[in-house]
């Protein structure tokens, strides 16, 4: 039997060797062209939604472990979040770099996930209609498991 409630625990990584990890991940925020073409021009009421999804995206990476239970913290190396437009999205990267014992795959979920709800949030009275789709993990390096790249 388990020490905890239904077997939920933080594996021990204190055995693993401490080596460079790398994630990239990615996602889309689909919205009306109008929507889009404000958010390039930089004219929503909040301000800039971009500089905003950046930070927010960088933000959230940083404070993974306290949004996802059994993540442990990590001290991170680099968080890079780019975002791209399309006629009807904007794109989002995030790439998350750590010397770590455990892999950086959910900051880099997480920072893009964030990146498009802050878009969400400062566009969403202005359309309604928007959805964030395809947040998944491209690559990743480092660790025991090797790297791994999204066909």
């Amino acid at each position: 039997m388990s020490d905890t409630p239904h077997g939920i625990r933080m594996i021990d990584v204190g055995a693993k060797p401490v080596s460079l990890r790398t994630a990239r991940a990615s996602g889309r925020i689909i919205a009306q062209p109008e929507t889009i073409r404000r958010i390039r021009a930089n004219e929503l009421e909040k301000g800039d939604a971009i500089a905003t999804a950046r930070l927010a995206g960088i933000m959230a990476a940083k404070r993974t472990s306290d949004v996802i239970p059994l993540c442990h913290p990590l001290p991170l190396d680099s968080v890079t979040v780019t975002l791209g437009f399309e006629e009807r999205a904007v794109t989002i990267e995030a790439i998350v770099r750590a010397t770590a014992r455990t892999g950086v795959e959910m900051e880099a979920l997480l920072a893009v996930s964030a990146a498009a709800l802050s878009i969400y949030d400062m566009c969403k009275s202005i359309d309604q209609g928007m959805s964030i789709e395809g947040v998944r993990l491209e690559e990743k390096t480092g660790g025991t498991r090797g790297e791994y790249r999204r066909e």
